[in-house]
C-alpha cells in the first residue's frame, strides 16, 4: 500500500477526516478558495486545465512541475511536512488527485464562491475516497 493509500485509509477509518480534509481545506483557504485557486492556475497559463476540473467533462491532467509552479515551493513543502513526505512526492500526489477533488467540489460545473470548503470536503469524503479508488 502506498503512502497516499495509507493516508486515505487512515482518514476513512479515523474519528475525523482531519489530515486530508484539513490539508486540502487549508490549501483552498490560503489560495482564496476554489475561485482563488482558479485564478492562480489562470495566471500560470493553466486555466484550461482547471476549467476542465470544474466542468462536467473529463479532467485534464497537470504535471507535478505545474502544481509546483502554481502553488509555489512554500505551500508544497508545508503539505509535504504535514504528511512526512518529500516535496516532489507531495507535488505528484496533488497533480494526481487535485483535479478529482476540485471536480467533486464543483458538481454542477460551477464554482460556488460561498462554499464552506471544510464542510464540503467532509461531506464529500466518501465520494472522494470512492473516486480515488478506495
Amino acid at each position: 500500500m502506498g503512502l497516499f493509500d495509507s493516508i486515505l485509509s487512515a482518514v476513512a477509518g479515523s474519528q475525523g477526516a482531519n489530515p486530508l480534509i484539513g490539508t486540502i481545506s487549508n490549501l483552498l483557504e490560503q489560495n482564496g478558495g476554489v475561485q482563488g485557486l482558479m485564478g492562480k492556475f489562470n495566471e500560470q497559463g493553466l486555466g484550461g486545465a482547471f476549467a476542465s476540473w470544474v466542468s462536467t467533462g473529463a479532467n485534464q491532467a497537470v504535471s507535478p512541475a505545474e502544481i509546483q509552479k502554481v502553488l509555489g515551493s512554500e505551500q508544497i513543502t508545508a503539505i509535504a511536512s504535514k504528511f512526512g513526505i518529500d516535496p516532489a512526492t507531495a507535488s505528484q500526489l496533488l497533480a494526481q488527485h487535485l483535479p478529482a477533488i476540485i471536480d467533486k467540489l464543483t458538481p454542477n460545473g460551477q464554482v460556488d464562491p460561498n462554499i464552506d470548503h471544510h464542510q464540503a470536503l467532509a461531506g464529500l469524503l466518501p465520494t472522494l475516497l470512492q473516486s480515488l479508488g478506495k
